[in-house]
């Protein structure tokens, strides 16, 4: 048997089971899933002045509250970011999401090598760097083809170790744990602002780590001071292709 005869078999075996599924029970499939909440979690991004400059998409499932990503292997990682992109790019009625403002949604490694697809949406998608990602010559080739595309990238967690050095000249927007700064200061300040990138304060969780973010000439600013994390729900949006 050939391996077309193979293929055959298996495409008749697949429509005939399809066609097996009585009416009944496909609508209510249909209607148990479309009942199912589709969520995402959205946090602001703010200017010195203290407007929405974009927002930061994680994900959430039904009964989270918190993030738990440090102990997800990759193919949780991959499929966390897949739900989030499908949820937010892949359906309908985008602006209630992004309200016009960019979007940074952390990508693990294949998402930057393209064995993964991000959608083509460049003018509100900001591809935010795993910081779990190896940063070899298949990431750097990546991150420069994206860039190419128009994407923006953006670098977090910055505390200047070999990955994210390699990274600087291809970020445009660089995220600092303003937890850090009391310890990292002004050098590491100087270095990830070194090839032009926006700096972004992370974990803004008080008026004084705020202030002297702001003394450090940081942009931006990210954290439950400015805007608690909320949840939206994009099960009533209909899906689109990208």
């Amino acid at each position: 048997m050939t391996p077309d005869d193979v293929d055959g078999r298996i495409s008749r075996l697949a429509a005939a089971v399809e066609a097996a599924i009585p009416d009944s029970l496909r609508d209510e499939w249909e209607r148990r899933v479309g009942r199912e909440p589709v969520l995402v979690a959205r946090q602001g991004i703010f200017s010195t002045h203290g407007r929405p400059f974009a927002y930061q998409l994680s994900y959430r499932a039904p009964g989270q509250h918190t993030q738990t990503a440090h102990s997800w292997s990759t193919y949780q990682h991959e499929r966390a970011t897949a739900h989030v992109l499908a949820a937010t790019f892949g359906r309908a009625d985008l602006e209630h999401v992004a309200h016009g403002r960019l979007l940074f949604v952390r990508c693990p490694r294949a998402y930057l090598t393209g064995d993964l697809a991000v959608p083509r949406r460049p003018d509100r998608l900001v591809i935010e760097i795993t910081d779990t990602v190896n940063v070899d010559s298949a990431v750097l080739a990546g991150v420069r083809r994206l860039r190419e595309e128009g994407f923006r990238i953006a670098v977090p967690g910055f505390v200047s170790n070999a990955d994210q050095r390699r990274l600087l000249p291809h970020a445009d927007f660089v995220k600092i744990d303003v937890r850090d700064l009391d310890v990292e200061g002004h050098p590491v300040v100087d270095l990830a602002r070194s090839y032009g990138a926006l700096l972004v304060a992370e974990y803004v969780e008080n008026a004084d780590t705020l202030r002297y973010a702001r003394d450090l000439g940081f942009s931006l600013f990210q954290g439950n001071l400015l805007e608690r994390a909320g949840v939206l729900d994009r099960a009533g949006a209909r899906p689109v292709s990208h």
